[in-house]
């Protein structure tokens, strides 16, 4: 079973605080970090340990939480958020998951990090524990493809690229460029959405098969060693993927 994920919930409303604790009540997990005026209301105070007040302005508080917290849901404006968060940002394998939840409960939506930090998977989750909608815009999540950066995380697949050659697969893939997805090992249940593969990314199961002409980018499943010859000859087309040992 995987540790929780320390997890903060922000609230300045009353109403914002109502539908924070609600959500705490699922998510055991969770701290709540709320204004103070509203922190003796209940349900509030019977969280005990997990309520935590916010005295003064909440901008003071931000800091500590991008230290602290891997996943932060604020129940305040998005543009406020943004203008309260922009001070701590360093960079996506770095920041928290951010969501932002509107004061009525009504709209869920991941602000940062949404695939390394986990914000739309998230946003998602909390989304059906609110009877809320999830407003998700990652391009590779709205159009079913692959998240290059993700693929195969869940199975411990290791990803070995430069950062500029995940961003170029990734914009072939969005693009509906044909992509080649070479798999010579690892686990075979890696695509996880309910619907089928993208006609524009076609399987293989080994590198020699593959046409490099027809392809505008490669993913590629193995173990095998890459000379930086070929990493050069590919230029920016390539992602490599390492999963564990032995796994089937």
């Amino acid at each position: 079973m995987s540790p929780p994920i320390p997890t903060a919930l922000v609230a300045i409303t009353k109403q914002g605080s109502a539908h924070a604790a609600h959500l705490a009540q699922q998510l055991p997990q969770a701290q709540l970090f709320i204004a103070s005026r509203f922190a003796d209301s209940p349900p509030l105070a019977s969280f005990g340990p997990r309520l935590h007040r916010l005295e003064g302005a909440i901008g003071a508080a931000v800091g500590q939480l991008f230290q602290r917290y891997q996943r932060i849901a604020f129940f305040v404006s998005l543009g406020a958020v943004v203008r309260l968060i922009a001070p701590h940002l360093r960079s996506k394998e770095q920041d928290p998951g951010v969501v932002v939840i509107d004061d009525a409960g009504r709209f869920v939506i991941p602000l940062l990090s949404g695939h390394l930090g986990g914000a739309n998977a998230f946003a998602a989750a909390i989304a059906q524990l609110l009877g809320a909608t999830a407003v998700i815009t990652t391009a590779s999540d709205v159009g079913g493809t692959i998240a290059v950066d993700l693929l195969g995380r869940e199975l411990g697949w290791r990803l070995e690229a430069p950062k500029i050659n995940v961003t170029r697969v990734a914009a072939h893939l969005v693009n509906q460029e044909p992509v080649a997805f070479i798999q010579e090992a690892g686990a075979r249940n890696w695509w996880r959405r309910p619907t089928p593969l993208p006609a524009n990314i076609v399987c293989f199961e080994r590198f020699e098969a593959v046409d490099l002409h027809r392809f505008s980018a490669l993913l590629w499943v193995t173990q095998r060693p890459i000379e930086e010859a070929l990493w050069q000859r590919l230029a920016e087309r390539l992602v490599v993927y390492r999963p564990p040992l032995g796994q089937q």
